[in-house]
Parts: C-alpha cells; sequence; structure tokens
C-alpha cells in the first residue's frame, strides 16, 4: 500500500490522477500535463514534495561529517541559509542519491534527499556516523510537508497568499534558504524557473495549498514535473543515475569537489576510476518518434545511450539526456534506434531550456 502526503485529499478532491511513486501515491497531472507544464514556465505552478524527506544534522561534528560524507563540499556554505547541491557517495564513488545540503551554523545542516532513497540514505548515514564518532545527530522530519512553488511568478503569487514570508525571503538568493520558525523557505528548485521550495509542520500544509491555490498557483503534478526538470538538464535519480554511476558517468563532476587535503566517501575510487562517457543533451531533428529511455544512440565514437526522454512542451521537439562515449562534441549529428528505424538527433549541452527560454539553436 503506498504511503500518502499529508496534502494526498486535497489531490483527490482536486480530480488528480494518483500514481505510485516510489512507494508514494502521488499526482500524476489534475487534467492536463501540458498545461500544467506550461503554468510553471509562463507563471506560476505548485507541487506536493513531501514524499521527500528532511534529515536534520546536527551538533559540534555536524560540519565535519558532511564534509567526509558528501562529494560537494559544505565548507563552501560560509554564510546561514546558504545551500548546495551534492552526490552521497559509496565506498566505490557509486552515486547513492543526489541531494541538497543547507547550512544554518556549523553546527546545524537540513539535508533533503529523495523519496525512493529516503530509508536507505538514511540508513547509510547513520552507519557513517556510528563509524566516524562524533558529536552528530541526524533526525529525519517526517512530521514536515513540503511544496514547491515554481514559475516567472511564483515569488510574488507565494507573497500574496504568504505575506509573512517576504521578510525572510525577499532578499534571498538562489540556492539559500531562511527560517520562519519551524517553516524553510528555500530558493531552490526542479523545474528551471525561480520559486521556492518550503517546508513547513504537516499541519499546516493543507491550508497553505488551499492559499496558493487560490491566489492562481496552479496545481502539477509528476508528469509536469517530469518534463520541466528535463528541459532544465536536471537528473532523475533511478533513471539517469543510480548506485553504481560514477558522477563523471551522469554530468554531475561539478558537484565533486575534489580538492587537496578533504577526504570524502568515494575519494580514492573517483581519483583512480576512468572517464569513458560524457553526459550529453540529443534534440531529434527527424519527424516520427519520440526519445526515451534505453534507446541506442550511434556516434562516430561508438555506441551511447538514452537515459531519460521526452516531448519539449517548450521547444516542440523531443529530447533526451544520455550517455555517450567520451569525446562527443554539442553540434555533432548521431543517430537513435526507435523501433526499426534509425532517426538522425544533434548533441547539445543541457540544459535545453532556462527562465521559460530555449537555450539550443534548433
Amino acid at each position: 500500500m503506498p504511503k500518502s502526503t499529508p496534502l494526498n485529499a486535497a489531490h483527490r478532491a482536486a480530480g488528480a490522477r494518483m500514481v505510485d511513486f516510489g512507494g508514494w501515491d502521488m499526482p500524476l497531472h489534475y487534467g492536463s500535463q501540458i498545461e500544467e507544464h506550461h503554468a510553471v514556465r509562463r507563471d506560476a505552478g505548485l507541487f506536493d514534495v513531501s514524499h521527500m524527506l528532511a534529515v536534520d544534522v546536527t551538533g559540534a561534528g555536524a560540519r565535519d561529517f558532511l564534509r567526509y560524507a558528501l562529494a560537494n563540499d559544505v565548507a563552501k556554505l560560509t554564510q546561514p541559509g546558504k545551500a548546495l547541491y551534492s552526490c552521497l557517495l559509496d565506498e566505490v564513488g557509486g552515486v547513492i542519491d543526489d541531494l541538497i545540503a543547507y547550512r544554518f551554523d556549523d553546527s546545524d545542516f537540513r539535508v533533503v534527499v529523495n523519496a525512493g532513497t529516503a530509508e536507505s540514505d538514511l540508513a547509510w548515514l547513520e552507519a557513517l556516523a556510528a563509524k566516524r564518532g562524533g558529536a552528530v545527530s541526524l533526525q529525519p522530519r517526517r512530521d514536515l510537508a513540503m511544496v514547491a512553488i515554481q514559475g516567472p511568478r511564483a515569488r510574488e503569487r507565494a507573497w500574496e497568499a504568504m505575506p509573512a514570508w517576504r521578510g525572510p525571503s525577499e532578499t534571498l538568493t538562489p540556492f539559500s534558504a531562511a527560517r520562519l520558525g519551524d517553516t524553510m523557505i528555500a530558493r531552490t528548485g526542479y523545474t528551471g524557473e525561480d520559486g521556492f521550495e518550503v517546508a513547513v509542520p504537516a499541519a499546516e500544509s493543507v491550508p497553505l495549498w488551499e492559499r496558493l491555490v487560490a491566489v492562481g498557483v496552479r496545481p502539477c503534478g509528476l508528469g509536469a514535473r517530469d518534463t520541466l526538470r528535463l528541459e532544465a538538464g536536471m537528473n532523475l535519480y533511478g533513471q539517469d543515475m543510480e548506485r553504481g554511476t560514477l558522477p563523471w558517468d551522469a554530468g554531475l563532476a561539478w558537484t565533486v569537489a575534489l580538492d587537496a587535503g578533504r577526504d570524502f566517501m568515494g575519494k580514492a575510487a573517483l581519483e583512480a576510476a576512468a572517464r569513458p562517457h560524457v553526459f550529453m543533451g540529443l534534440v531529434l531533428k527527424d519527424r516520427g518518434g519520440v526519445l526515451r529511455a534505453h534507446q541506442k544512440v550511434s556516434t562516430s565514437r561508438g555506441d551511447g545511450e538514452i537515459t531519460s526522454g521526452t516531448f519539449s512542451p517548450t521547444l516542440g521537439v523531443p529530447i533526451a539526456l544520455a550517455r555517450l562515449p567520451a569525446g562527443t562534441e554539442p553540434g555533432e549529428s548521431v543517430t537513435v534506434a526507435i523501433r526499426d528505424r534509425a532517426l538522425a538527433a544533434v548533441v547539445v549541452k543541457p540544459p535545453f531550456v532556462r527562465a521559460g527560454k530555449s537555450l539550443v539553436n534548433l
């Protein structure tokens, strides 16, 4: 039986089509996935992301623990509320999960992990903390709900619904957060648009959802969330990378801080690993097909594979993320095996769309 978020009844009352996603009963769409996608690109959309898990990492040893546990370095976070994106790696450098870490001070951090890996992530972190020792506490915040308000008008609509948020959040820069009592407002997202991701006590989530909808923020489901994140060139765990995938093979080298003097889980393996692939985008040039995961890509350097693919509502063409042979460059022509045909595509550097604008030449 799938688990339910505190907003489940609100989704059903709104006529959402519900699906099992990572063991959670979640809305796929509320009628039109395409309209929901465009609402986020043009105005503001609202997502229930309460299936994700916030874990508070506190104590005198919190900073040093996260410097070892994460491939990116939380020492970069020198201002209260600043955040970074990182991978959680195993001993051989494989991606256990991707997450966002927020720093409030050196003894007070929060990490937000994916729904499908939440329990295994927590167990991994707890085992790592026990092995390393030190004064660190891990508290899963299952008492919280989380929503994402995304789009060019997301912030102004959020302030219209919740005027008390304006003061703490108006000066937030991207990838930073503020606390207002038990509420955390973060200027982060998974769509390539501006907006907030907000954690609130679970009991406050339905009134918050209703107030946001009342000021014109459109409820959106997992379908639009997937096309938006793919246009924005953002990976999906379990599809674009998984345990056994090295960060290099998922376009995540920028999230690995190989600084001299800092050890972290998986570092030695990464330093010794070859880099036989690049992670790039594809735009289908031929008509008559849609790019999907696991389709074979033929290049002049050998074969690759699509990891995520969809039809882009913003661009009006099929797009994909793909793992291709090392040396493949943007602008190169390739073919994709779609059913019994080899259709032409061009390699591009993701993202495809940011802030509602195309970043590729069609």
